[in-house]
């Protein structure tokens, strides 16, 4: 069997998650392909999207969310997702029991004597109206009944697991602050949730693998796992097996793949790529030596944006002033100094609205 080392899959990442080459595709395709962008600070997902199509015009991208053909929505691993509305009615009922679990992880003690049928039930009633609530608008209509959790409790569990909704705009939308308002997401994209499956068949499941693959393979099952946070998919996965080729890693990992996927030379060359936190690239695998080093994985879940150079993270950056400021992780040659300050600047002019290509690039560590 292949063995791909960590450069082979890196190579392989970027071409699927549109960051080797920056693509000419629809931004609604561009969602899609991505299987959502994590969203959870509103206006991260304009940097990930201008990190992947050539000549990104953020206003398409809040367009699609006031047309409702995007949606924010609590989904993979209970963190909010930017989605098509497509992906987020087809897949919402497959999440629904790790949703509750997830919640329930955390708020298990709180929620002991709560029958959550009831509590979604009620929810349901008073989201009837169609009127937009914030988690303690809704809280406060439903701790008369259940005041014994606490509204905090009350309102995580029943917005981010027992009734599926939608984060209205104007959260989200770009050069926008505005706090969460919360709708049903079947009012709101005027479609019901797709049920789950009656023949025992996870159709759902399956798709799920064969979409994880296209953006994120090969890959193995902990990886796809790690992404969805659902722990049913062995099922999925067995079902689609013949369709898929398979390959190790140089721990003897099998990794899953499409066959007809990208899997580029792994000496393509890999311009650096500025992501904005928590971004797809790095938090969509279990074992993510493919992009981050081991000593800076802690990185990945602190929000921290990475700076990839030569495919892998190399740097954080922020903004200071209309400033973009690199503080490199590890020592740069004077072509990866060109190469950061060139995307640096192109960064700046976008986040400023062509008011600014200032960049500061820190020294290298010691």
């Amino acid at each position: 069997m292949t063995v791909l080392d960590a450069r082979a899959l890196g190579r392989a990442t970027l071409a699927r998650q549109l960051l080797l080459e920056r693509a000419d595709v629809p931004v609604l395709d561009a969602v899609a392909h991505l299987c959502g962008l994590q969203a959870q600070e509103p206006q991260e997902p304009f940097v990930g999207l201008w990190s992947r199509l050539r000549a990104f015009d953020p206003a398409v991208l809040s367009d699609l969310l006031t047309g409702r053909r995007v949606v924010r929505t609590h989904l993979m691993r209970r963190t909010v997702h930017l989605v098509a509305a497509d992906d987020a009615l087809a897949w919402r009922a497959r999440h629904d029991a790790m949703l509750r679990q997830r919640v329930l992880g955390v708020y298990r003690r709180e929620l002991g004597g709560v029958d959550l049928d009831e509590l979604a039930a009620e929810a349901r009633t008073v989201m009837a109206d169609g009127e937009p609530r914030s988690m303690t608008e809704l809280a406060q209509a439903l701790d008369g009944r259940w005041p014994a959790p606490g509204p905090r409790a009350l309102g995580e569990m029943v917005i981010a697991a027992l009734v599926p909704m939608a984060q209205m705009p104007p959260r989200g939308l770009w050069r926008t602050r505005a706090g969460v308002r919360n709708v049903r997401l079947s009012a709101w994209l005027g479609r019901e949730i797709d049920p789950p499956s009656q023949d025992g068949c996870d159709r759902v499941g399956q798709a799920l693998v064969r979409r994880y693959l296209a953006a994120f393979g090969p890959a193995a099952s902990a990886d796809l796992r790690a992404w969805c946070g659902l722990a049913g998919l062995p099922g999925a996965v067995a079902a689609v097996r013949e369709e898929l080729v398979t390959f190790r890693d140089e721990r003897g990992r099998e990794l899953l793949d499409l066959p007809d996927a990208p899997r580029p030379d792994p000496d393509t060359p890999a311009p650096p790529r500025f992501l904005p936190a928590f971004d797809n690239v790095i938090l969509g695998y279990h074992d993510r030596s493919r992009v981050i080093d081991d000593a800076h994985r802690g990185l990945s879940v602190t929000g921290a944006r990475i700076v990839l150079v030569d495919g892998r993270a190399a740097a954080t950056w922020s903004v200071e002033a209309d400033t973009v400021v690199v503080t490199p992780l590890r020592r740069f040659s004077r072509a990866d100094r060109t190469a950061v300050a060139e995307q640096g600047r192109a960064l700046a002019s976008f986040l400023s609205d062509h008011g600014s290509d200032r960049v500061r690039i820190g020294d290298s560590p010691s």
